[in-house]
């Protein structure tokens, strides 16, 4: 590659042969530039390499300079719906050889984030019993990102099949530009006539479009070639040499001038961007200048150059520290969900907490952003080892969970069996013991799986129901005295209503009581009428609480009341239910006291006449008459066994 504008040879040996004869040259031979700048630190002709790179990739696509104002985003942090908008909007607002490295940055995040996505459902799939052969997965967002996708590159294929026959036009036209600056040294006309038709076989240079690149170092050096041998030759006129001098002193000062602005940008990346157009601009559109100004000028361009580049480093250097900080985060995630993976779990619930740790370490580890690049694919296998491991860990907890949930299937299927085949039976007095065990063994087997439960529990629920209901059904037709207890029960009732209380506090209570008994008296009524025992219940309540009594004797009347009217079958289903209620309602009780005489003990120098201290007391004073209320109940209970 050649230098970027260095002073040539040819222009020293013009300097010197001003009065001579035009030098003569092989078009072949190729002009070995010299200058100063063989000192040039190697970093500093990596930097230059770099720009020529570059500009000699431009060259090919001259669309692809808009890639450096395109804003390159935190793609690694996107979820998949938001990389598959930014790619849209990238296909909708920018042109298409513009974006192929935001498009390259994007598909892999997606292709990365959408597997991890993948293999989470293919392990949710393979835990509900289902066969790996069997798995197939799919989602809206991946196909809205595939359509995306395909329409880049449908459109690069067409872009580059357009470009590439542009390309080869190009070339040919600017080998026809090289041929004709050839001839100019040989015609025989005015000095200024060649001269101008010169000048305009630059600008055809300059307006012609893109080549392919790898033509274009060896175009771009033919043409520089035979551009300095038209100087040589322009040495009999110095008139028109020194004004192209000064043209190009002129536009080259300008662009030294714009370079040292950019050194002063804070911004690194914009400033080397843009001084990649000016090297540009400096090698093709400008040709040399007067010896004298040669060195000065081309060492402050590459002073300018220097300072951005090394501004360019430290932003790279601030970057890899990031990179390094984000490492080491992605790495201790790593630690964290591995540290997960030594823990014993034996219980679904705590494999449920389980599982979101690691779904939130997931999420924290693609949120984390870039690694330094030699490390990411190694980082990326830690990390998928490790979830890996995880899962197969998952899997083998859930797999031995649907072993037994299976067997608790089979179990709870032979139940509905038993139901199933006695539901008919008028044998009540052997059948509904045996109805009852089954139902109580039911209970004690344990989870089965999800997609079996809610059929299983209906089929044998209406096995059961059924059975008991014809046993009701039996009971209410063999024994019309429950008809006729309800119905003489609703006559009471209806009395009750109108009933006002006018005597003396015992003479009342007595009544309340008398109504009770008489009630209690009249018998059971079908089951389907029960409802009436708590009709009683509320007015024999709404009586009690208009008398002016002791608040926990009233209670006691209206909770005997209440027992009277509970269901008592066989099981005793529903006095056990109100026994543990009572139990539980005394602890409650016996806890608040104990909380409250704690707290008591707090108050060693404080006055018994303190605020505090005689709620405190009132209120242990409260609870205790609760608790004395709460143990008659209890006991009145123990009574019914």
């Amino acid at each position: 590659m050649s230098e970027i504008n260095k002073p040539s040879k040819t222009e020293e040996i013009e300097e010197n042969n001003s009065n001579e004869n035009s030098l003569e040259l092989n078009e072949n031979q190729q002009v070995e530039e010299t200058s100063n700048e063989e000192e040039t630190p190697e970093d500093h002709d990596e930097v230059l390499n770099e720009i020529e790179e570059s500009n000699a990739e431009d060259a090919e696509d001259e669309g692809n300079k808009d890639r450096h104002t395109i804003e390159v985003k935190e793609y690694d942090s996107m979820s998949l719906e938001a990389l598959a908008i930014e790619l849209e909007k990238l296909l909708k607002n920018e042109k298409i050889q513009a974006i192929r490295s935001h498009v390259n940055s994007i598909n892999s995040e997606f292709k990365t984030k959408f597997q991890a996505l993948l293999d989470e459902k293919k392990e949710d799939f393979l835990n509900e019993g289902g066969n790996e052969i069997d798995f197939y997965y799919t989602s809206p967002v991946q196909k809205r990102f595939k359509d995306a996708y395909n329409d880049y590159r449908k459109r690069l294929n067409e872009h580059y099949q357009s470009l590439e026959k542009n390309l080869k036009q190009n070339l040919v036209d600017k080998l026809e530009i090289i041929e004709e600056l050839k001839g100019l040294i040989n015609v025989e006309e005015n000095i200024n006539t060649t001269y101008k038709h010169f000048k305009e076989l630059q600008e055809r240079w300059r307006t012609t479009g893109p080549i392919p690149r790898d033509k274009y170092n060896n175009a771009w050096n033919s043409y520089h070639h035979h551009v300095e041998m038209f100087y040589d030759f322009l040495h009999l006129n110095r008139d028109l040499r020194d004004l192209d001098f000064k043209h190009n002193l002129e536009k080259k000062l300008l662009i030294i001038e714009h370079a040292e602005e950019l050194a002063k940008d804070d911004n690194a990346m914009r400033a080397f961007r843009e001084l990649q157009e000016l090297h540009k601009m400096w090698k093709e559109e400008l040709g040399p200048v007067g010896k004298e100004h040669r060195e000065q000028i081309w060492e402050r361009f590459k002073t300018a150059t220097k300072i951005i580049n090394d501004k360019r480093q430290v932003y790279y250097k601030e970057i890899d520290k990031v990179h390094e900080k984000n490492l080491e985060t992605k790495l201790e995630i790593i630690e964290k969900i591995n540290a997960l993976n030594t823990q014993e779990i034996n219980s679904h619930s705590a494999w449920q907490r389980k599982i979101k740790d690691i779904e939130a370490l997931r999420e924290a580890f693609f949120n984390a952003g870039k690694v330094p690049i030699k490390l990411n694919e190694s980082t990326w296998a830690k990390f998928k080892e490790s979830v890996r491991t995880f899962n197969r860990q998952k899997n083998a907890f859930y797999k031995g969970l649907k072993k037994e949930q299976y067997k608790n299937l089979q179990q709870k299927l032979d139940l509905i069996k038993i139901a199933e085949d006695n539901k008919d039976s008028d044998d009540f007095e052997v059948t509904t013991p045996l109805m009852k065990k089954i139902q109580n063994d039911w209970k004690k087997i344990g989870h089965v799986p999800r997609k079996d439960s809610d059929k299983i529990w209906k089929q044998f629920k209406s096995a059961c129901n059924y059975y008991f209901d014809k046993i009701h059904a039996s009971r209410n037709a063999a024994n019309k005295e429950f008809i006729e207890a309800f119905n003489k029960k609703n006559e009471l009732l209806n009395t009750l209503k109108d009933l006002t209380l006018k005597g003396t506090k015992e003479e009342n209570i007595n009544t309340v009581k008398d109504y009770i008994s008489q009630w209690q008296a009249l018998g059971r009524v079908p089951n389907d009428k029960r409802y009436i025992e708590g009709k009683f219940q509320k007015t024999i309540d709404d009586l009690l609480t208009g008398l002016k009594m002791d608040k926990n004797e009233v209670e006691m009347i209206k909770y005997e009341n209440k027992l009277d009217s509970i269901n008592t079958d066989d099981d005793n289903r529903n006095l056990d239910n109100e026994r543990s209620f009572i139990r539980k309602k005394i602890d409650e009780v016996k806890s608040q006291i104990n909380q409250l005489e704690n707290n008591m003990q707090f108050f060693t120098n404080v006055e018994d006449d303190n605020p505090v201290v005689k709620e405190v007391k009132n209120n242990i004073k409260a609870h205790k008459e609760s608790l004395k209320l709460w143990k008659t109940k209890l006991s009145k209970i123990k009574e019914l066994y």
